[in-house]
């Protein structure tokens, strides 16, 4: 970014760290449960995300979880068994980098788990979410998305930089070899699991920084807390918009 677009992107993201305070100023008072789940492709900017967002929130009621290899007592229990201990409670705001969909995305196209399994999750996995949101959990899924050039360029930046060794995984180096297999399995995700009571998401994330601005306004928008700032909420529809079936249609073949 230049010198403008930086001083443009420091004030709207500080106008909207006021309101996210101003959010979880409501939920905690009210009591509420908030689950945001955040999926996407490797490198499309999920831990980013995640840190803009929490940045000025109480780390006591907020909670970030992210994903790890199963223990070989997990791998024998109910899949989504892992994930139940790290829900939010009352008046908590829990952060999922990654989910269970991880069953349908990774582990499908990576072959870490059988074609009995993966249909399985997809049988059991909206009845599990309604049972989340008949217990008054609210839950939004944003999908990062990024094209394989960016993807390709993320990576190589980060085999370069020390500080973001860390995030190296094999997983991570087969993302670009299998780029055309997560495509299919996020469409498969997409399509099976898009309901009107818990919709997909899909953030556009080649801009990371407008990503971030996008997807903070969108969630502000669909949750209530007293003096919303609407005014400064004008999300760009095209990089955040709500999954339909023309997404699949139009994506080259």
């Amino acid at each position: 970014m230049d010198n403008k677009e930086k001083y443009v992107y420091k004030k709207e993201i500080y106008n909207l760290y006021v309101e996210l305070v101003k959010f979880q100023s409501k939920l905690i008072k009210k009591e509420n449960k908030i689950l945001l789940i955040l999926e996407g492709r490797d490198s499309a900017g999920k831990d980013g995300m995640i840190r803009t967002i929490t940045r000025h929130l109480s780390p006591r009621e907020t909670k970030v979880f992210a994903i790890q290899k199963p223990t070989d007592k997990e791998a024998k229990e109910w899949y989504f068994q892992r994930f139940v201990p790290h829900l939010p409670g009352p008046s908590e705001f829990v952060l999922f980098n990654r989910s269970w969909y991880n069953r349908a995305g990774v582990e499908r196209v990576m072959g870490f788990c059988t074609k009995n399994e993966y249909e399985q999750f997809f049988s059991d996995v909206v009845y599990f979410e309604n049972l989340l949101i008949n217990s008054n959990i609210k839950m939004f899924k944003y999908y990062l998305d990024i094209d394989k050039e960016e993807q390709e360029k993320r990576l190589k930046q980060r085999e370069k930089d020390i500080l973001k060794q860390w995030k190296e995984s094999p997983v991570d180096d087969a993302a670009l070899k299998h780029f055309d297999d997560y495509t299919k399995a996020r469409d498969e995700i997409f399509a099976r699991t898009h309901t009107p009571q818990s919709p997909w998401v899909i953030v556009k994330a080649n801009n990371k920084y407008k990503a971030r601005i996008n997807l903070i306004k969108h969630f502000l928008l669909n949750v209530s807390y007293k003096d919303k700032n609407e005014k400064i909420l004008n999300v760009d529809p095209e990089i955040v918009f709500q999954y339909s079936e023309n997404f699949i249609n139009k994506r080259p073949k």
